[in-house]
């Protein structure tokens, strides 16, 4: 009985982390949407009224960001919207990581050595589903049959 205890347990942690590796991306909209429905709140618009505008101010910032960074081409801008979706992240990423070594590790040096390493790879997850969004740039790269076309077509004769 305590075998399947374990086995249910690491199933669950292989749950959480999934989770939490697929919701990385979303820790910024979550943060914009929290606090744009609780300023509407408190400014009295009451409970529908603050659930709308957060889930706008939620989805408007998931899906700039996305455009933004799908769209533009220069590096600097594109690299300042991905620390912008990776930094609450990592934040994010970091207190969970460290909630969960809180329930296994007595020592406070291995809690926050596992703390880091999970920021730090939840940070990079979030960059990396923000950069596949990305299109690809033409021009660039290797390609043989395009080497091969202008080898065998371009320089005849000179």
């Amino acid at each position: 009985m305590l075998v399947l205890g374990i086995i249910f347990s690491f199933v669950g942690l292989g749950a959480l982390l999934c989770l939490l590796f697929t919701l990385a991306v979303y820790a910024l909209p979550f943060f914009v949407a929290v606090t744009a429905g609780m300023a509407a709140f408190h400014s009295g618009a009451g409970v529908i009224g603050a659930i709308l505008v957060a889930a706008f101010a939620g989805g408007a910032t998931l899906a700039i960001g996305q455009i933004v960074f799908a769209t533009v081409r220069s590096p600097i801008i594109r690299a300042t919207v991905a620390l912008l979706y990776a930094v609450p992240a990592t934040i994010a990423g970091y207190s969970a990581a460290h909630g969960l070594a809180e329930l296994n590790m007595p020592s406070a040096t291995w809690q926050m050595i596992f703390a880091v390493i999970g920021a730090i790879c939840v940070g990079c997850t979030a960059f990396a589903r923000l950069a596949m969004l990305a299109p690809p740039v033409i021009g660039q790269g290797f390609s043989v049959a395009s080497d091969t076309l202008r080898l065998s077509h371009g320089d005849r004769g000179r």
